[in-house]
Formats: C-alpha cells, sequence, structure tokens
C-alpha cells in the first residue's frame, strides 16, 4: 500500500513516499481504507523526535486521524459491516501504523459511522481535535452557563471546543488574530480577543467581570500563565498544547489540568450526531494529495491553520 513515513526522526526532509505491507486486522480490530486523512500538529512533532515515554518503531507512517470505507472485520468484531463508511481517532500505544496510508487497522471500539452528510474530507478533520475538545471540556466541568475562555479559538482543537460549548449553552470568549476575529465569533464565541494585542485578563473581565470559570488551552507556548489572572477563584485551566506548575496555578486560587485526549467510538458517535443535526461542522483551509504530505505538515508547524489541514487518498 502506498503510505508516507520516516526512517528516522527529523525535519521534512525524512517524509517518503513508500509502499508498505497493507496491514491485517487482529482480533478485534476493522481495516479501514482510508479516503482521507486529517493532519494534526502532533503528527509534525513525531516526525521531529516521537513522544517522549511512547515506544516507536520504523518505518512510521505519520497521522492519526482517517476517514474511509471498513474494509475487513477481524475475528469477533460485531459493530460494523464491511462497506460502512467510519473515521477514527487512530492514536496507538506504539507509533508506527499511522493514517497517511491507503489502510489502517483499528480497534472497533475506537471507531464510529461518519456523519452521512459530511464528505470523507470533513469527516477526516474531526476526529483527534474535535475528541481532544470535549475530553478537555468534560474534564474542566462545563455546563450550562458556564464562562469559558479558548486560547486560540481559530485552530483545530479551538474551533471544535466553541462549538461544542456553545451546544452545551456554555458563553464563550477567545483569543485569535485579526485575520481570524469574525471567525471565531462564527464558531460560538460571543467576543474575540487579539491574543498579540490586548491585555487577556483584563478583556476578559470586560465581558465576564468575576472571571472565567474555565480556561482551555489550545494555544501552548506562554500564554498559558499570563491567562489564569483570567479565572475566577476556584476556576479551572485545562491544557492541550502546553503545561504549567500545578503549584503556580495553585498560588493563584486555580486547578489546572493538562490534557491527552484518548481514542472513543462512543465519543466519537456523541460527535458525528451533532455533525449531522449540523450543529457543529468541521472548517477545512486545505485538502492536498497525499504525495504533498510534506507541504501539509509544514503549513501546520508555521501555525496560522484556520481549522484543519486534510490529505486525500
Amino acid at each position: 500500500m502506498r503510505a508516507v513515513a520516516i526512517s528516522a526522526f527529523g525535519g521534512p526532509e525524512r517524509l517518503a513516499l513508500m509502499d508498505l505491507s497493507r496491514p491485517k486486522p487482529a482480533r478485534g480490530e476493522v481495516l479501514l481504507r482510508i479516503v482521507a486523512a486529517g493532519v494534526n500538529p502532533i503528527d509534525w512533532k513525531i516526525r521531529e523526535g516521537g513522544i517522549p515515554g511512547v515506544p516507536h518503531a520504523f518505518p512510521l507512517i505519520l497521522g492519526w486521524d482517517a476517514a474511509g470505507v471498513i474494509d475487513e472485520l477481524g475475528e469477533g468484531c460485531q459493530r460494523f459491516r464491511k462497506g460502512d463508511r467510519a473515521f477514527v481517532f487512530a492514536r496507538k500505544p506504539t507509533l508506527q501504523w499511522g493514517t497517511y496510508a491507503e489502510y489502517v487497522a483499528v480497534p472497533e471500539r475506537h471507531v464510529a459511522l461518519m456523519p452521512p452528510n459530511l464528505l470523507f474530507e470533513e469527516a477526516a478533520a474531526i476526529p483527534c481535535a474535535a475528541l481532544t475538545a470535549l475530553q478537555a471540556l468534560q474534564r474542566a466541568g462545563l455546563a450550562s452557563g458556564a464562562r469559558l475562555v479558548v486560547l486560540n479559538g481559530s485552530g483545530g482543537v479551538g474551533h471544535f471546543a466553541l462549538q461544542l460549548a456553545r451546544i452545551a449553552g456554555a458563553r464563550t470568549l477567545a483569543t485569535a488574530g485579526p485575520r481570524n476575529q469574525e471567525f471565531v465569533l462564527s464558531q460560538g464565541a460571543e467576543g474575540a480577543i487579539d491574543h498579540a494585542r490586548d491585555d487577556l485578563p483584563a478583556a476578559v473581565r470586560r465581558s465576564f467581570p468575576e472571571g472565567a470559570d474555565i480556561l482551555l488551552d489550545a494555544a501552548g507556548g506562554a500564554a498559558l500563565a499570563g491567562a489564569l489572572d483570567a479565572l475566577r477563584p476556584g476556576g479551572v485551566a485545562v491544557s492541550v498544547a502546553g503545561t504549567i506548575d500545578p503549584a503556580a496555578a495553585a498560588a493563584k486560587g486555580v486547578r489546572f489540568e493538562p490534557i491527552r485526549s484518548e481514542p472513543s467510538g462512543d465519543q466519537l458517535s456523541a460527535i458525528a450526531a451533532h455533525a449531522e443535526r449540523k450543529k457543529l461542522r468541521p472548517h477545512v483551509q486545505t485538502i492536498r494529495p497525499l504525495a504533498e504530505a510534506r507541504a501539509a505538515l509544514e503549513e501546520s508547524a508555521a501555525g496560522h491553520v484556520r481549522g484543519k489541514l486534510v490529505l486525500g487518498l
């Protein structure tokens, strides 16, 4: 099968289009024939050096997001039929068999039926980022009426977090650059904050005088520490992109929770239901062919992606 993989960690030059063996689904796994694969920042971070503490093997196929057609069922699989249109967050315990390929074998419990009203390229943009947003908001205890601030509301995780918060009945503000101000408002934010020019805590308290209940960091970098002052006493900061000393958060009277998203077919099915009811929709900035995976990863690494990037097979 065709796949974009690396034989060693390093820069963009490590990527190569390879002809690798088609995987066989083990017991409890399904084989997905991939039509489109989502691109996430974790992909180029893995290319550069893997994930600390997570085992890997070469050749290593990049990619964690896929949408396609169920091609084969492993022993014991009963939830799907051959030919079903499905999508998946395909993170595995060992880094090797990713989704920048024509096929991927994944646990059946991680897979969900695609929203029937979405294209494969749209569905492939959903799993990793939307599940990360959902699990972060659940960890923070988001509820109707909660006051949420999203750092980098225009990115993959951020724009899904805004839509999920709107569905939950929360009030939201989001940081974004000048060209993305209107975009985050269209995703459900009631206010947009220029991360480069505005004083974030002051801007938040103009809308939420008591401070925000939840801060979701989808930006990483130094922004998180300074943003803690936008929270009310007892508020919670969740981060999918960075970390701070929990003691520093506690000193400000707030809680810090790092998030590592997990595959879940059940949660992905719930997200698919929102998409089918047209309450949630991925924004796909660019679709490239698999052979242009290097350009897609370089675009992702440069930042400023609105929504998601996708590879078509």
